[in-house]
């Protein structure tokens, strides 16, 4: 539960955020620490809970993309805010170095993990957005951390997620894996090998002071699932054309009528890779999760923009009709993409 002061701080900082005020509201976080408020709350109980109705805002259609990514902007201003304050305590503690996988760009949750480790006396080393294995490695080489933290937002983040994983526990670094990619559970994160999972950031300062010193090398993936899924991967591209020009929305909205509104041609150009990107996770972890959960996010998306929500039923039937070629996910998509729609109009 949000403190009474935190929360009147929150309300003024979610309206400079939707102002684009970025001096109004990094004044409100230089003023809470000022105050002596945990610099973990602040992170947590004012700009990450505004960050996600930001997100929302998105989602039901009332925000562009520009003006989601411009207050994002000021709510990386404000986390460096905070940065700066904790920089300045003592380090008390081993090293962690904290990245997003490769194809994760959204750098605010690693940022903000990466902070409140600090705050509690980790000496962190922030890799940045869309880390590459071999940035990793030489990373993990010339630092020796005592713990790898990954980060994963978006569903396609997570095959180099793994590949993080690999690279860390390979070196005997026990891995901390959150982010929304690996779901409201720790089912996703163990499947990959990671250490622990953690869904937020005072969860990942106690799962980081229980990391074992050294760790195995993650075990090898079930091997049927993961070599489909690399094969799908290299289909990408071409599964993702095959919709573009069957799936109603995406042939009216990006081929036939190029001029519509802005969100909802964001919305299929997205969505398209999404729904993919959907069917290698549940490949990749066992858990078939992220193609219901998909659905219904596409189903929720269409009805703010005033489209059909058939057109998710639609979808998943050419998707699982483009999979021929790919019995298992062909078989995931036909037995759970109907399970999003439940209580929708098809």
């Amino acid at each position: 539960m949000t403190v009474p002061g935190l929360a009147e701080a929150a309300d003024r900082f979610d309206r400079a955020l939707a102002a684009v005020d970025t001096p109004a509201a990094t004044a409100v976080i230089g003023e809470l620490l000022d105050r002596g408020e945990d610099p973990v709350a602040v992170l947590v109980e004012v700009i990450a809970a505004a960050q996600r109705s930001v997100g929302l805002r998105w989602q039901r259609g009332e925000w562009p993309v520009a003006r989601e990514h411009a207050a994002t902007g000021v709510s990386a201003a404000a986390v460096e805010v905070v940065a700066r304050h904790v920089r300045r305590l003592p380090v008390t503690r081993g090293r962690v170095v904290v990245a997003c996988a490769e194809r994760e760009w959204h750098a605010l949750p690693a940022m903000l993990i990466g902070h409140a480790l600090r705050a509690n006396g980790w000496d962190v080393t922030l890799l940045g957005a869309s880390t590459t294995t071999a940035r990793l490695n030489r990373y993990l080489h010339d630092l020796g951390p005592d713990a790898a933290a990954v980060s994963c937002s978006v569903l396609g983040a997570l095959p180099a997620g793994r590949r993080f994983i690999e690279a860390a526990t390979a070196a005997g670094i026990p891995v901390l894996a959150g982010g929304s990619a690996f779901g409201p559970d720790p089912a996703r994160a163990l499947a990959l090998g990671a250490t622990a999972w953690a869904p937020g950031a005072y969860s990942a300062i106690d799962a980081v002071a229980k990391l074992p010193a050294v760790v195995p090398a993650a075990s090898p993936l079930p091997a049927a699932p993961a070599a489909e899924q690399a094969e799908l991967e290299q289909a990408h591209q071409r599964l993702v054309a095959g919709l573009r020009t069957t799936w109603t929305l995406a042939a009216d909205v990006l081929v036939d009528a190029p001029v519509v509104v802005d969100s909802l041609q964001a919305v299929a150009k997205d969505v398209l890779n999404q729904v993919l990107h959907a069917v290698s996770a549940a490949l990749l972890t066992g858990d078939p999760r992220p193609i219901p959960e998909t659905a219904a996010w596409l189903a929720d998306l269409l009805a703010a923009r005033g489209a059909e929500v058939r057109l998710v039923a639609e979808l998943g039937e050419l998707l699982a009709a483009g999979l021929g070629d790919f019995p298992l996910a062909r078989e995931l998509v036909v037995a759970h993409w109907a399970g999003g729609l439940v209580g929708t109009e098809r």
